[in-house]
């Protein structure tokens, strides 16, 4: 049975949640966590025998059978064999946590191995970057799909827990040295530099409106153990909210998006943070700002227009029932009425008066869709006094009247 692009497949959907997918052969031997805990076991100063790890696998793993392993290292795993190949093949996924892990569960680590002082901020990096699922359901669906593929009808296999790991790791031989090692020093940084390089990629993606894009930078980083800098996790979760919220105004920001927007939709946010009141919310609101930050790029950026421009597309946002024509916008930035209509022109694709009347019938569907207002009242809220000439200018973009519009919407 050939399975090899399912499993790729498999792969990179696990990347983006930042897992895993390692395979154990009798040749080629690797530990659970040898991607990610190689500069750990240096740190403690302790080795997995790698023969009897392997010994341990083919013995316990049945086939047809997915094990949740968690091991003494706060992490969890899953574990499976893989059928129809001729020498034993295991395949591992992980590691990951559900839930953030302590400081306190960290120092109890350290005094277990007898970690020097002077390398407990190297551990603490480590179990920082170990990957946290706020929902262990997303990898057990992936699962069940990928073992319905190998082994048939979802009765063929079975989730188990009763893998037997070893109750504790052997206690280090040698002292381990106050003195942090180059190679530690490089580890730690390089897992730093990860994670502000996935900060930036979510920067740059929002600042360009690129909303797929940041949603999978965003799980990269939503995946991460979140930095303790008190003793209160929830007030953590809530400072980094506060850190996000300010690093997604400024890439808006960057997007020429006038500050009246990025005033409203940062305190609007700066609010929902203070009511957070656990990791799920938190997620949940990381996840909105996130998209709510993009959209307000795709409907809001001024880049790429002159400064004059913004200026009157400004002036439209700000007040639609203002006098915003070409005559009033010319007079009030002081040029030429010709010369401002052939640069708005230039510039937009569309003539001014093209322009406001498009953002003044955007702003009555809104209204349309969210209020009970009359259409007069709405008329009047789009600055179109004149019902009958909204009417007409409603119909000709939209295709219908506005009383037709609201019927459309009842209906459905």
């Amino acid at each position: 049975m050939d399975y090899k692009k399912e499993l790729h497949f498999t792969e990179k959907l696990l990347h983006n949640l930042r897992l895993d997918m390692r395979y154990i052969t009798e040749e080629t031997v690797q530990t659970a966590s040898a991607t990610r805990s190689v500069g750990l076991q240096h740190l403690l100063n302790y080795e997995f025998d790698d023969s009897t790890l392997f010994e341990l696998v083919q013995k316990q793993c049945k086939p047809n059978t997915f094990y949740r392993i968690k091991t003494p290292l706060l992490s969890n795993f899953f574990l499976f064999r893989l059928p129809d190949i001729t020498q034993p093949t295991f395949a591992y996924i992980g590691p990951y946590t559900l839930a953030p892990i302590s400081k306190q569960e960290i120092l109890n680590v350290a005094e277990q191995y007898h970690v020097a002082a002077g390398n407990f901020p190297q551990l603490e990096q480590f179990f920082m970057d170990i990957p946290l699922l706020s929902d262990e359901n997303t990898l057990l669906s992936l699962l069940y799909t990928l073992g319905e593929y190998l082994w048939g009808d979802a009765d063929n296999f079975s989730v188990m827990e009763d893998f037997q790991m070893p109750s504790h790791i052997p206690e280090a031989v040698l002292p381990i040295p106050e003195a942090q090692s180059p190679e530690e020093a490089l580890l730690s940084i390089h897992i730093m530099e990860q994670r502000y390089e996935i900060e930036q990629k979510l920067i740059h993606a929002v600042s360009n409106g690129q909303v797929h894009k940041a949603e999978l930078y965003l799980s990269h980083l939503s995946t991460q153990q979140f930095e303790r800098r008190s003793d209160n996790p929830l007030r953590d979760m809530k400072n980094y909210a506060i850190i996000m919220n300010t690093l997604l105004r400024k890439a808006v920001e960057n997007a020429a998006v006038h500050p009246i927007h990025l005033h409203a939709i940062s305190s609007q946010y700066a609010r929902k943070i203070e009511l957070l009141t656990s990791q799920t919310a938190f997620h949940a609101l990381a996840k909105e700002m996130v998209r709510k930050y993009c959209l307000l790029v795709k409907n809001h950026s001024l880049k790429g227009y002159s400064i004059l421009v913004r200026k009157v597309i400004t002036n439209i946002i700000y007040d639609l029932t203002a006098d915003l024509s070409l005559k009033a916008q010319a007079a009030q930035l002081n040029v030429n009425p010709s010369y401002l209509s052939t640069l708005f022109k230039k510039e937009t694709g569309q003539t001014l008066t093209e322009f406001v009347n498009h953002k003044r019938v955007e702003h009555a569907i809104l209204l349309l869709n969210s209020t009970d207002m009359q259409i007069q009242v709405i008329a009047q809220y789009c600055g179109i006094p004149d019902v009958n000439y909204f009417t007409k200018t409603f119909k000709k973009i939209v295709g219908k009247t506005p009383k037709e519009y609201r019927e459309s919407i009842t209906n459905h």
